[in-house]
């Protein structure tokens, strides 16, 4: 059940949000013993239940608080959800106390009137574009349990493309919303940089890290959208001002932007010519400094990280995941001059290329793919010549250090395992991009 259906279903009576978070409850019940029982790592039943409860009332007593009252939602565990520890998927954290206190981003979901029933799996420390590093070992593809989901949002992404929830939470530093949205058929939004408060969540780069959501639906994601970056007066108001007439849509070049799998050269094809018919124009746009851009981004969120992390490195190394130690080790010759380089060369490449992209090119968004590749097997390090890791990071890095909204899509009509659509905006804002999204997912 999409959001749309599910938010009328709780609101005309015909499903009780106990009924919905029971159902949901119970769907978590049923992963045990299965390749998925990882992917909830947290969970606080008989709050859950308290909550279910508390939104049937209100709603049978016609207090309803929008399309999000009474819906079962799951928060990535680098979120804190008052009441459960924050483990972040390490180590390091395994004897943290629970949050005395929601993130931000979980009370405005909660004021909305949803019910938190799990906290997900994630890549530890958000630091993995894979999903298949963790302490609670790796998250598995709801459809394949051979292949990786994608991270670091992976256990939010598998739980909503296998239809235990409709809406969770996730971050994205690089791709970590948008990459297991995509590998998993699922949406994945990342909105601009800042637009909603990172405030009780665990940092991995603390100029560059995002909230965001992962949804059954584009309608649901904007829905959810309105919520969160509005709080209490969010209407849950979906879709804006259908259509894409007169928009001017890139479609970048350059061996940066290249793809893996025919598969995804054919479903971006077949995106461009429906935006084509109806209205858009499209052009193709080699991105102004983009390499370059992008090559600030190892820089800043290495030494970001490392900065996070260094103490419990130093102390506590075994706690890490090997391959997270590896990482992080590798950070600690950075020095500050490079860091406040790449910050420096960031900052203003980022205003030379929105100021060409908007004003020169006229550009409102960007379409490509998410991921030049589609879910890989687990263990495999390389993908045509292209250590995985670096490929599943490529076409989304450039939009985390321009700060603009991106969004992925499941590219409707394809065979076999699933293929994302990334629209980009450029000015356009978050609902501008999910209008793009609609008329191609």
């Amino acid at each position: 059940m999409d959001l749309r259906e599910l938010a009328l279903d709780l609101r005309s009576g015909a499903l009780t949000p106990t009924e919905h978070v029971e159902q949901a409850l119970a769907a978590v019940d049923a992963l045990a013993g299965t390749p998925h029982a990882n992917l909830v790592v947290g969970r606080d039943d008989a709050r859950a239940r308290t909550d279910a409860r508390r939104a049937e009332q209100e709603i049978a007593a016609g207090r309803w608080l929008g399309p999000l009252h009474g819906v079962a939602v799951a928060v990535k565990d680098n979120i804190d959800v008052e009441g459960l520890p924050t483990r972040a998927g390490s180590g390091i954290y395994a004897e943290v106390t629970p949050a005395t206190a929601d993130a931000e981003v979980v009370a405005r979901l909660r004021a909305a009137g949803a019910v938190v029933v799990a906290k997900t799996h994630l890549h530890e420390l958000a630091y993995g574009p894979t999903g298949a590093v963790s302490v609670d070992g790796p998250a598995v593809h709801p459809h394949d349990p051979t292949r990786i989901t994608g991270g670091s949002s992976s256990g939010s992404a598998a739980l909503v493309a296998l239809g235990i929830v409709a809406l969770a939470l996730g971050t994205d530093t690089g791709c970590s919303v948008r990459t297991p949205a995509a590998l998993c058929g699922v949406v994945g939004l990342k909105p601009t940089l800042g637009a909603l408060p990172t405030t009780g969540t665990v940092p991995l780069s603390t100029t560059l890290d995002h909230v965001g959501l992962l949804a059954s639906d584009v309608h649901g994601a904007s829905v959810a959208w309105d919520v969160l970056a509005r709080g209490a007066e969010g209407t849950g108001g979906g879709i804006q001002q259908p259509g894409v007439q007169g928009l001017r849509i890139g479609l970048p070049t350059g061996n940066l932007f290249r793809v893996l799998d025919p598969a995804i050269t054919a479903a971006v094809a077949r995106a461009a010519q429906a935006l084509q018919r109806a209205g858009a124009e499209l052009v193709e746009v080699e991105l102004p400094h983009v390499e370059e851009l992008s090559a600030t981004y190892p820089v800043i969120v290495g030494a970001e990280a490392h900065a996070t992390h260094a103490r419990a490195l130093a102390q506590r190394p075994e706690d890490f995941q090997p391959l997270t130690r590896e990482r992080l080790s590798a950070q600690s010759g950075t020095s500050a001059l490079d860091y406040l380089m790449a910050l420096r060369t960031r900052d203003r490449l980022r205003a030379q290329s929105l100021h060409t992209l908007r004003r020169t090119f006229g550009l409102d968004a960007l379409l490509l793919a998410t991921t030049p590749l589609r879910a890989t097997p687990l263990g495999e390090d390389t993908h045509g010549g292209e250590d995985v890791r670096a490929a599943l990071l490529r076409l989304c890095i450039p939009f985390s250090v321009l700060g603009v909204p991106a969004v992925s899509v499941p590219a409707p009509g394809v065979e076999g395992l699933p293929v994302g659509l990334q629209v980009a905006g450029i000015k356009l804002e978050e609902r501008g991009v999910l209008r793009v999204a609609s008329a191609i997912a």
